[in-house]
């Protein structure tokens, strides 16, 4: 089944009922959002946009981006959402890799594919309209949507979602999350990433219950929505941020049912500090890219920080040793899924799904656990190098490759180290000769590289720690760098 079908039965029962609240703007009823998605599904087919056919967007967080998400997967086509950080470089990476039949940006864009421009109001040349489409039928293996994320070794590779994927994870989340008729969901995450996007939206769409949407993070903003909400979800900046606020208090909760953190580490004493002012305990969850959400806190029971809690319904998480076999209750290893949610595989790239895969179906996540005696899941760790910054993914190769490109520069390594905002912040450790610092990092990087992946620090050093096999050792690094933020 198309997953748009579902969230269309909900929607026209919900009729004029709100669905986007938009401070500062016009606010959307669930009337209004299906006609809009008609709308946008025509002028997917007005530019000829075909059922299979990818289209990549970088736009901003409108009412009108979300209409051409939904229309998207209600005309057939694989939506491609990109960073809006991304630089031009890095967009034709893009183009190259998923073949969009159609670009969709905020604005003018030079490409040697068909262009559309969405700039919010509706105004933009992507709104060439004409006559309603039907909503096109989907099995369950069809692709709903590629996300790009990426390993430490290679540019950045598609997961492949399907319809399936999508409608599985957002049932089971509705139910693990006890989610309500009268729930406001509070958005300000954003709409490129599945948190934002499948998470989140998700549950409300598939209940046509209202969503504050925030065209992005603003504490100010944030606190002073909270009262008409019921549902915060969020990475753990958000929550360190309100911490900070001095107007955020108990009382700016007092209609608030439930807060969730994920896409990075919560710190427990984030999770302890935000009990003590609120009274709320954050409930955290675990996922990734590729699988949407996979374990969850419960929603009534206890909650552990340092924990993401237990496996999902229909999900089996097990954490084993590098050939697969399952380790015993407590022990670190790799942490390997199987379920309805985990996607396809990688886009154009088989023989990389295959190695990522075990003989019998359980995915290799990468990331490192273990499962205790009650079956909670804890994560350790992360196997590959990967650095989640704010709740964004930053792969270390990507910018050594440009960082290494730049004069007097003779190598780098860059890595992850605690920070008490985005939970890790990253950091260049280079050997250079000349006049190579933060400044002169910067300006260089600044065209070439979305400004969350730039290094808060460049530390110089006359070598890089190597093993026998002349791999850099970025564990010492860390180790080494752990508190190079707080000096």
């Amino acid at each position: 089944m198309n997953i748009y079908s579902r969230f269309e039965t909900a929607f026209r029962q919900a009729g004029d009922a709100l669905a986007l609240i938009c401070p500062g703007g016009e606010d959307w009823t669930y009337a209004r959002l299906i006609a809009e998605v008609d709308r946008a599904a025509a002028a997917l087919g007005a530019w000829d946009v075909g059922v299979g056919d990818r289209v990549l967007v970088q736009t901003e967080k409108t009412p009108e981006a979300l209409a051409l998400y939904l229309a998207c997967v209600k005309s057939g086509a694989v939506y491609v959402p990109i960073n809006t950080a991304y630089t031009q470089p890095e967009v034709e990476y893009f183009i190259a890799d998923c073949r969009p039949a159609l670009f969709v940006a905020a604005g003018r864009f030079d490409a040697e594919v068909p262009v559309a421009v969405l700039d919010g109001d509706g105004s933009g040349s992507y709104w060439r309209a004409a006559a309603p489409v039907p909503t096109v039928d989907r099995a369950d293996d069809d692709l709903a949507a590629i996300i790009y994320t990426s390993g430490t070794t290679g540019r950045p590779k598609g997961a492949m979602l399907t319809h399936a994927n999508l409608i599985s994870n957002a049932e089971v989340l509705c139910a693990a999350w006890g989610w309500r008729g009268d729930d406001v969901l509070l958005h300000a995450l954003p709409i490129f990433h599945v948190h934002g996007l499948f998470v989140a939206l998700h549950c409300a769409f598939l209940n046509a219950t209202p969503v504050i949407l925030l065209r992005r993070f603003d504490v100010a903003a944030l606190v002073g929505e909270l009262p008409r909400a019921t549902v915060l979800m969020g990475v753990p900046t958000f929550y360190t941020r309100l911490l900070d606020h001095a107007s955020f208090d108990a009382a700016s909760c007092s209609n608030m049912r439930v807060f969730i953190s994920g896409s990075a580490p919560l710190a427990a004493q984030t999770f302890a500090a935000f009990e003590q002012r609120t009274g709320f305990r954050i409930l955290e969850r675990y996922g990734m890219s590729e699988t949407l959400m996979n374990t969850s806190n419960p929603l009534r029971g206890e909650r552990v920080p340092g924990t993401v809690g237990f496996a999902l319904p229909g999900i089996a998480v097990r954490v084993a040793d590098d050939g697969g076999s399952e380790l015993p209750r407590g022990a670190v290893g790799n942490i390997e899924l199987r379920g309805p949610n985990v996607f396809k595989g990688y886009w154009r790239q088989p023989e990389r799904t295959a190695k990522e895969f075990r003989d019998d179906g359980f995915f290799v996540t990468g990331d490192l656990g273990a499962i205790d005696g009650e079956g909670r899941l804890t994560i350790a760790g992360r196997g590959k190098d990967l650095v989640i910054s704010g709740g964004y993914n930053v792969y270390p190769k990507e910018v050594e490759s440009l960082l290494d490109e730049m004069p007097g520069v003779v190598e780098s390594a860059v890595i992850g180290v605690p920070h008490p905002d985005f939970g890790e912040a990253v950091v260049a450790v280079v050997v250079a000769q000349g006049d190579v610092d933060q400044v002169r990092v910067d300006r260089f990087l600044r065209r070439r590289l979305a400004r969350y992946k730039h290094p808060k620090r460049v530390v110089r050093v006359d070598e890089l720690p190597r093993n026998a096999m002349g791999k850099v050792q970025k564990k010492i690094l860390r180790e080494t760098y752990a508190d190079v933020l707080e000096t």
